[in-house]
């Protein structure tokens, strides 16, 4: 069982905080992390170039450990989400009539560079609807994802847990399917990595993209 863990962050002791969908507190040992850092940079004459890489390594190395990635050389370090979508896009070649999947009411960030990416190539944006029914309305979704998946497929952009609902997609089930139709899996991680277990070995995305502030 874990104790309580309350003496970690900088919260008031009458606030009972549950909202880390929306954000997550920062703790006290990451708070004065960012301290240092903007002190630092108060004075750039302490900034050497090294400075510039041994963080940035510390991290991806952390993150690496994180999904269960063996060689942090594999993470990059981006400014958003949507930088790392358009960055997956522009290096992916899509046939005319071939479809980009997506979940019905999307992040933008993980929608708008699809669009683009479908107009440029003459493509098809396909959106999978969410169920009505409220009961066993997650295990329907997969399974309207899994039957969406075909032949025409060419990526399926999804997250691993839907940031508006709290939808949680098996990524393991819909990997399996967009491997048989050689289809590219693209998962935006934001609402999920570091909440929940994710395990890249098990899943092989294609492209994993977080948003580091949750």
């Amino acid at each position: 069982m874990l104790n309580n863990q309350k003496n970690k962050f900088n919260l008031p002791s009458d606030i009972t905080y549950l909202n880390g969908a929306f954000m997550a507190p920062l703790l006290n040992s990451v708070g004065r992390i960012g301290t240092k850092s903007l002190l630092q940079k108060a004075n750039p004459s302490s900034i050497s170039a090294v400075d510039f890489f041994s963080d940035t390594k510390i991290l991806k190395q952390k993150f690496a450990q994180l999904i269960d990635v063996a060689d942090a050389d594999q993470i990059a370090v981006i400014p958003s989400v949507s930088y790392g979508m358009a960055t997956v896009a522009n290096n992916i070649s899509l046939k005319a009539g071939g479809e980009i999947l997506m979940i019905q009411e999307q992040f933008p960030s993980n929608v708008y560079t699809w669009q683009k990416l479908a107009k440029k190539n003459n493509a098809k944006v396909v959106f999978v609807e969410a169920p009505k029914l409220e009961l066993g309305r997650a295990q329907l979704w997969n399974e309207s994802i899994l039957s969406a998946i075909t032949d025409k497929t060419a990526v399926l952009a999804m997250p691993h847990c839907h940031w508006a609902d709290g939808t949680l997609f098996d990524l393991e089930k819909i990997r399996q399917k967009t491997k048989e139709h050689k289809a590219l899996l693209i998962i935006d991680g934001t609402q999920s990595v570091g909440a929940l277990p994710f395990f890249v070995a098990k899943i092989q995305p294609d492209a994993l993209i977080c948003a580091g502030y949750k």
